[in-house]
C-alpha cells in the first residue's frame, strides 16, 4: 500500500539551528534516505521551500482567488514529504519514526486512496 509521510516542523526553530548541525540533519536525511531506497518503500520525497513561499489558491463562485503564504497560521509548516510503500501501516508508522524530522516536529502518516 502507498502512504505519504508528511514532515511538519518549526521553521523558527530551524532557523536557530546552527550550518553545522543543518548539515548533520540534511547528511542524516540523506542516509535516511538511501536506506529506503535500497528496502524498496521509496516512491518519491521532496524537501519544500519556506511556507513564506506558498500561494493558497481558492475558488469561489466561479471566481479564482489566490493570497501570499499558507492557508492557516500555525508553529509548524509542511516542510517535506516521502512517497512510499509499506505492507500496512506498521510499517508505514516505523519508516516515519526513522524521518529525522520527527525528533523536532511531527510526521502525519496517510494512505494514499487509490484511483
Amino acid at each position: 500500500m502507498k502512504y505519504i509521510l508528511l514532515i511538519y516542523g518549526s521553521e523558527a526553530e530551524m532557523a536557530k539551528r546552527s550550518p553545522e548541525q543543518m548539515g548533520a540533519m540534511l547528511k542524516e536525511y540523506g542516509v535516511f534516505t538511501e536506506s529506503i531506497r535500497q528496502n524498496g518503500n521509496f516512491l518519491g520525497g521532496e524537501r519544500l521551500q519556506l511556507a513564506s513561499t506558498a500561494t493558497t489558491v481558492r475558488v469561489r463562485e466561479g471566481e479564482t482567488l489566490s493570497s501570499d503564504g499558507p492557508f492557516a497560521e500555525t508553529k509548524e509548516h509542511l516542510g517535506g514529504f516521502y512517497l512510499i510503500e509499506a505492507k500496512d501501516l506498521d510499517e508505514a508508522t516505523a519508516i516515519a519514526a526513522r524521518i529525522p524530522g520527527a525528533r523536532y516536529g511531527c510526521v502525519e502518516v496517510r494512505p494514499i486512496h487509490a484511483m
